[in-house]
């Protein structure tokens, strides 16, 4: 019998070769990073609270291209903040500001541009927002300040897609309104946050639960478990 080790040689003349075990030789470099959440949050709050006010009539017809013009930048910051949350290894999160990025970015060319049918067209982008933050809001709850957000966004996505569907004023007001619930839960999300970066520990509480709770409070041996099972660590999505 040939000693000879199996990942060298194949077997038998069967043409078929066997790998060495490579993982006592495998190492995963993991990177530290700032957390990106709160820039995220106080995007979305500003861009809400500029748009909440041209629902609300704060702004004029008039000004509609320059509150497009305020709310772009925030397709940039979420784009960002999407990317080093996937770096991040948080697939919810980044997800989710991906998904809000697109949304300013629609928001801003279709309204700045005066495009034809914008408000309907925009109705039914809001109504497909709707679709998307209920499924999203049924896989966050243990991340409590993405699930606020989402939570407060609903009502605010139904009343501004069937406003723009129906040209019921009442109903943009109340989308203006709920605009600004939505930028009040993720300015205090992201100042939480911020808070508790800077002082290593929870100062606001965020109501982190199941596995979000132990990514915070658990030891190095949590947050590398099932590493090789990861995206970017296995061989396919």
């Amino acid at each position: 019998m040939s000693t000879e080790p199996a990942g060298e040689h194949g077997g038998s003349g069967s043409g078929r070769r066997f790998e060495a075990d490579l993982r006592a030789m495998t190492r995963i470099n993991l990177r530290p990073m700032a957390s990106p959440m709160p820039l995220g949050f106080f995007t979305v709050a500003i861009a809400s609270v500029m748009t909440g006010c041209l629902q609300l009539g704060v702004f004029d017809a008039a000004e509609r291209r320059a509150v497009a013009l305020c709310v772009l930048p925030a397709f940039a910051l979420q784009f960002l903040v999407s990317i080093l949350a996937f770096a991040a290894r948080d697939v919810v999160a980044a997800t989710l500001m991906g998904v809000f990025a697109g949304s300013w970015l629609a928001y801003a060319l279709v309204t700045g541009t005066g495009a034809a049918g914008g408000a309907r067209v925009l109705g039914v982008f809001n109504l497909a927002f709707l679709a998307l933050g209920a499924l999203m809001a049924a896989v966050t709850r243990p991340k409590r300040a993405l699930w606020a957000v989402i939570v407060a966004s609903l009502p605010r996505w139904a009343a501004t897609g069937l406003g723009g569907l129906t040209g019921a004023e009442a109903l943009t007001r109340t989308a203006g309104a709920l605009g600004l619930v939505v930028a009040v839960a993720a300015g205090y999300a992201a100042f939480a946050l911020m808070l508790e970066d800077m002082r290593s520990e929870e100062v606001l509480p965020i109501g982190r639960s199941g596995p979000a709770h132990h990514a915070v409070e658990g030891d190095l041996a949590v947050q590398l478990r099932n590493l090789e099972r990861q995206a970017g660590v296995r061989r396919t999505l």
